[in-house]
């Protein structure tokens, strides 16, 4: 009986300097992360951030675009944008909340029940979901070692709110 083939190695050991082994890690993770917004937008016909945003509206009718922001982790003026888009395409509609006229209840509509049918999961994209799957510990190292990173890069904290899809 044969031995299957080993696997291969995302990072072989052997393969060129440590920085060049993370290099090729980190496109990688942009690849997947970049084919899956591709099969989004291929399959529901919306972008990642617009899907995640749909996604939670469904999932929480009546919905504020403050809470909405907050859910997708984006600043409230991007998730102003992508209910404004949402809407124009006839996804979601808004409502005043009775109460207090200053309040925008967000609800789905038919056609954005049938995009999120048509969607390839996960609504949120494929990192979140795998940073999600991912254990304490190893998202603890991981934040860690992302800080010196972004520190030797010297960039803006403020990308920190801007969805992937939209870079």
């Amino acid at each position: 009986m044969q031995n299957p083939p080993p696997e291969p190695s995302l990072t072989p050991a052997g393969d060129g300097p440590a920085a060049s082994r993370v290099l090729r890690q980190f496109r990688i993770v942009f690849n997947a992360v970049k084919t899956h917004f591709r099969q989004v937008e291929r399959d529901a016909g919306i972008g990642g951030a617009q899907l995640w945003a749909l996604s939670e509206i469904a999932a929480s009718p009546g919905i504020g675009v403050n809470d909405l922001a907050r859910a997708l982790d984006v600043h409230q003026s991007t998730a102003s944008n992508l209910v404004k888009t949402l809407m124009e395409r006839g996804l979601v509609q808004a409502a005043r909340n009775d109460k207090d006229r200053r309040i925008v209840l967000l609800s789905l509509l038919p056609a954005g029940a049938a995009v999120l049918a048509s969607a390839p999961a996960p609504f949120t994209g494929v990192l979140p979901s795998a940073l999600a799957g991912l254990d304490l510990d190893t998202l603890n190292r991981l934040e860690g070692d992302l800080a010196r990173l972004i520190e030797r890069l010297e960039a803006d904290p403020a990308g920190a709110k801007i969805h992937l899809s939209e870079m």
